[in-house]
């Protein structure tokens, strides 16, 4: 799918977050519509960048997870000891899941390949099982590929295996993805530093000034406030008609136009998350608001004219339904939006309820 292609990666923790994230992208678009793209194999979701959750187009998933997949292994040894995981274990469960898959149709469910495990006497309490499964992931055996339907009301994967599944995977030599992987990050989230970049993928900044190397002459580079920024020449053409306009990492065209737009952004999403810095979306004091606690657990945004302006959920009870806009969304704004903006966000809102396939009255 090319909205998941241009952006390489995207945050992948909640499913269907991020099934909106690709669906406010692609206008018009439905959720089963975006399923469909996971169940024909065109994108898939595992850990391939900070030991986290993304989407990315399968072709993409080798050739990233042999550039940073090193690094993330290495970075939770001390864990993996801890749990008692060592080489043998993972050879262990590596073909026990392949076996599964092979002989039950070649998919399985988190709790199937569990149950395997312990059979066989690889404990899976503690979060041992998880990490057993993320390794055979980060490693490039299992992958998380079709939609589960008949668990979780639709949001969660089948492990499938990720050879089988992605029928036409790229194998870029180490330089190429090197140079490939910071190209397309700029492009797709520039304006950015060198220090969002370095943050996004964890790779060293030796090998960062490698791939810069290679590709700066298809990138631009403007100064704010002190700091380099690279990203699109097309994107700098835009900051260009922004005036003096201050430049926030990563703002859309209608944020850099001035436009009134408002989004509705899932818990999870580059516009936020791409970035180590994020203060030029989100105010400082908003910022408690958004993170409770700060525990890395974000809550969906509203975001109007490229800053967050409030957050937002489904309701809750009776008396917050009444309070839903286009029957799906409780805003909770930190301050009122002016007549105009409220319309953009009952637009947005009416996005959100066609891309969930629901049909309410009132909604074309």
């Amino acid at each position: 799918m090319d909205v998941v292609r241009s952006l390489t990666a995207l945050q992948g923790q909640d499913f269907p977050g991020a099934l909106w994230s690709i669906g406010l992208r692609l206008p018009s678009s439905t959720r089963p519509e975006v399923e469909g793209a996971f169940n024909r194999g065109e994108i898939v979701r595992s850990w391939p960048l900070r030991g986290t959750l993304h989407v990315t187009a399968a072709e993409d998933l080798g050739w990233i997870l042999a550039l940073t997949g090193p690094r993330i292994l290495s970075g939770m040894a001390t864990r993996h000891r801890q749990l008692e995981i060592g080489t043998p274990d993972i050879a262990n469960v590596r073909e026990l899941a392949l076996g599964m898959l092979e002989e039950f149709g070649g998919r399985a469910s988190r709790d199937d390949l569990f149950a395997v495990f312990e059979q066989a006497g690889q404990g899976t309490r503690m979060q041992r099982g998880t990490h057993l499964l993320w390794l055979l992931c980060v490693e490039g055996t299992l992958v998380q590929g079709p939609v589960n339907s008949a668990a979780g009301k639709g949001n969660t994967q089948s492990f499938v295996n990720a050879e089988k599944w992605i029928k036409n995977p790229r194998h870029l030599a180490r330089e190429e993805s090197l140079a490939e992987l910071p190209l397309r990050y700029f492009r797709s989230h520039g304006p950015a530093t060198v220090k969002d970049f370095q943050w996004w993928t964890k790779l060293t900044l030796k090998d960062i000034d490698t791939g810069l190397a290679q590709v700066k002459d298809q990138l631009a580079v403007i100064e704010c406030d002190g700091a380099q920024y690279w990203l699109a020449p097309e994107t700098a053409e835009l900051l260009d008609g922004a005036g003096s306009k201050r430049v926030a990492p990563g703002a859309p065209p209608e944020a850099l136009s001035g436009a009134r737009s408002v989004l509705l952004l899932p818990g999870f999403d580059e516009y936020l998350l791409g970035y180590t810095d994020r203060s030029a979306a989100l105010a400082p004091h908003h910022a408690p608001l958004t993170v409770p606690g700060n525990n890395g657990m974000f809550k969906a945004t509203v975001v109007s004219g490229g800053q967050v302006a409030g957050t937002w959920r489904k309701a809750q009870g009776a008396a917050e339904k009444q309070r839903q806009v286009a029957g799906v969304v409780l805003p909770e704004l930190f301050a009122e939006l002016g007549p105009a903006r409220h319309k953009e966000l009952e637009k947005s809102a009416g996005a959100y309820a066609r891309f969930l396939n629901a049909k309410r009255p009132g909604l074309p």
